[in-house]
C-alpha cells in the first residue's frame, strides 16, 4: 500500500481540494521522473503532482500514475493531478489540441487543474520554441482571454476539473476575472526568499484566487544559471535558522510557503529528497525565523523570460 497522505489541503474558490504541498517536475529529466513519481505517491504520501506540457516527460509521469493506480496502492480521486497549456496552443482550437496530447501522455480521462502557462503566445505550428531569422523568439498576438475561453470548454467537458492561469501578473489576473465565466481558482508564480511576492500573493487572496509557489528552493539546477550567481540554499542565515530547528533549508523554505497558506511544489527526483521535502507539518518558523527568511527580497527571478521582454503580454513589466 502507498504511505498515507501527508498533505493537508486547501479549499479552492469551486470547492474542490488542493493539497498545500506537492512534487514539481520542471526539469525533472527521462529516466527520473517516472521513479521519483512513484517514490513519492508509494513512499512519501505525496498526492499533488505538478506537469506540464513543455517538461516534455508528462508520458513517464503517466506511466507511473498508471502503474500506482492499477496496483491499487491509492485511486485516481486521491490524487491532484496539475498541466498547463503551452504558449504554442494559446488559440482557442489549439487548447483542446495541447489538452488531449496532455491527457494521453498522462494516461488520464481528466486533470484536476489546468493552467495557462504563460500569459503571452508564441507562433503556433513550428515546435515549442519558434525563431524569428535573427534568432529571436516568434510569438503571436493571440489574446490569453482566447486561450482562457478554451480553458474554460475543457471545463465544461469534465476534461479539467479546475482552472487558473500561471505567471500573470495582477492586472491580468483582474482582466480574466473580469471576463471569465468560470473564475481561475488558482495562480501559479515563482516565489522564494529572493522574490518574495507578498502584493501579488495578497492581490490574489483578496479575489478568492489561490496561490501556488514554484521554484521555491531557488531553482538552483536552472539551466540558464551563470557561475557566482547567488544560492539560496547556501545563504549562511537560512542554514543558520534550519541548524536551529534540526531542519534542512529546503524544509525550512518550504515550510515558510505552506505557513503562509502557499501551495508549494519543490522538485526533486532523489528518493531521499523527496521523502525530507515532505517533513515539514511537524514545526513552526517564529516570527523571527520569518523576518529573516523575508530579509532576502531583493526581486531576483530565476524564471525571467528575458527573450519576450517586448510582447504586450509580458508579465514582468509592472511591480506585481
Amino acid at each position: 500500500m502507498a504511505a498515507p497522505a501527508v498533505s493537508p489541503s486547501v479549499t479552492l474558490a469551486n470547492g474542490r481540494q488542493m493539497p498545500i504541498f506537492g512534487l514539481g517536475t520542471w526539469k525533472s529529466k527521462p529516466g527520473e521522473v517516472y521513479t521519483a513519481v512513484k517514490s513519492a505517491i508509494l513512499d512519501s504520501g505525496y498526492r499533488h503532482i505538478d506537469c506540464a506540457w513543455i517538461y516534455q516527460n508528462q508520458d513517464e509521469v503517466g506511466k507511473a500514475l498508471t502503474e500506482v493506480i492499477s496496483s491499487g496502492a491509492v485511486k485516481r480521486e486521491e490524487l491532484f493531478i496539475t498541466s498547463k497549456i503551452w504558449n504554442t496552443f494559446h488559440s482557442f482550437d489549439k487548447v483542446a489540441e495541447n489538452l488531449q496530447e496532455t491527457l494521453k501522455q498522462l494516461q488520464l480521462d481528466y486533470v484536476d487543474l489546468l493552467l495557462i502557462h504563460w500569459p503571452f503566445g508564441y507562433k503556433e505550428g513550428e515546435g515549442p520554441f519558434p525563431k524569428n531569422k535573427d534568432d529571436s523568439t516568434a510569438t503571436s498576438d493571440v489574446d490569453y482571454l482566447d486561450t482562457w475561453r478554451g480553458l474554460e470548454l475543457a471545463h465544461s467537458q469534465g476534461l479539467a476539473k479546475s482552472i487558473g492561469v500561471s505567471n500573470f501578473n495582477s492586472e491580468q489576473v483582474a482582466r480574466v476575472l473580469e471576463n471569465a465565466k468560470v473564475k481561475p481558482v488558482v495562480n501559479q508564480f515563482e516565489s522564494n526568499p529572493y522574490l518574495i511576492q507578498k502584493e501579488l500573493i495578497e492581490f490574489c487572496r483578496q479575489r478568492d484566487v489561490a496561490v501556488t509557489a514554484y521554484s521555491p528552493l531557488g531553482s538552483p539546477d536552472r539551466p540558464w544559471a551563470k557561475p557566482g550567481d547567488p544560492q539560496l540554499m547556501d545563504e549562511p542565515k537560512l542554514v543558520e535558522v534550519a541548524k536551529r530547528l534540526n531542519k534542512s533549508v529546503a524544509q525550512v523554505l518550504i515550510r515558510y510557503q505552506i505557513q503562509r497558506g502557499v501551495i508549494v511544489i519543490p522538485k526533486s527526483v532523489t528518493p531521499s529528497r523527496i521523502k525530507s521535502n515532505a517533513q515539514v507539518f511537524d514545526f513552526e518558523l517564529s516570527s523571527e525565523d520569518v523576518a529573516i527568511i523575508e530579509s532576502f527580497n531583493r526581486g531576483d527571478r530565476a524564471c525571467g523570460m528575458e527573450s519576450v521582454t517586448g510582447h504586450k503580454y509580458f508579465p514582468f513589466s509592472i511591480p506585481y
